[in-house]
């Protein structure tokens, strides 16, 4: 039988074997960090793309962009969600507009939070809550299975709760779709209250004061993409070299001209 000493050592023991928890960042001191295990981890390197390198998406980096500065000046800002098409530039402009407005001087920082750890936001409101500064919080590629809480957590986070997010912050939700959930029905929205699952559905839509749609590239668009990588960064620029690229990728987006520039510079022997 294990007496309690034993049980002690083997405590003990496994303490030293796990990772300590991260040092907590100064949520004053740098450009973007990562909440993690209930903590600010300061990003190692935080070097989002130049906001004029992202084309084709004028009328999205407008609004954006228009909101954060709102924001970092402490007025009335919305918070946001980016939906639409995949490497269509959503997450890439969330920093980069960030990041012009650090460059602009404006005392404003990136706060990364992983779609599963939304319950452990209202820790993170009351550690930003009192601070002199403002703060994007980023969930990137949110959305929620069927039956989960996730929907009506957001929604209370969002506004109207107890524990609704400080003024000093506002969130930048990236989804694939306009509604975040999945549109399929299943039984829950055959029930008799299929129409309150919608109607919760789109409450959650709802919440964000702006809203901005990413759509598919067209060959037009993603030449221009790609040119303006070449021209920024000194390198070659070859429409029907870049345009095999994507056939061989099976479509265009923002992405893939962001992954055919990292291949040109590889060819070319240039650091990015």
């Amino acid at each position: 039988m294990t007496d309690v000493s034993d049980l002690a050592r083997i405590a003990a023991a496994l303490e030293r074997m796990a990772p300590p928890p991260p040092p907590a960042a100064d949520p004053l001191t740098h450009p973007a960090y990562v909440w993690r295990e209930g903590g600010l981890v300061a990003t190692r390197a935080f070097r989002p793309l130049a906001l004029d390198l992202l084309t084709g998406v004028e009328a999205q980096k407008a609004a954006i962009l228009r909101n954060a500065h709102r924001l970092a000046d402490r007025l009335p800002a919305h918070d946001v969600l980016l939906w639409g098409a995949r490497g269509t530039g959503k997450s890439s402009l969330v920093k980069s507009v960030v990041g012009a407005l650090q460059a602009g001087g404006k005392d404003i920082a990136l706060i990364e939070v992983a779609p599963d750890s939304l319950d452990s936001l209202p820790h993170l409101f009351d550690l930003i809550a009192p601070l002199d500064r403002a703060f994007a919080l980023f969930v990137d590629d949110l959305g929620f299975e069927e039956g989960t809480a996730g929907p009506r957590t957001l929604r209370s986070l969002l506004e109207g709760g107890a524990e609704a997010r400080p003024d000093n912050a506002r969130l930048h939700v990236t989804a694939n779709r306009r509604h975040i959930v999945a549109r399929e029905h299943g039984e829950e929205e055959r029930a008799i209250n299929a129409r309150d699952v919608m109607d919760d559905r789109l409450a959650l839509a709802d919440r964000f004061g702006l809203s901005v749609g990413f759509h598919n590239v067209d060959q037009p668009t993603y030449l221009a993409m790609v040119e303006a990588y070449a021209i920024k960064l000194g390198l070659p620029f070859d429409g029907a070299d870049a345009i095999a690229w994507a056939t061989g990728r099976g479509g265009r987006s923002g992405r893939v001209a962001w992954h055919y520039v990292i291949e040109l510079a590889g060819r070319e022997g240039k650091t990015l």
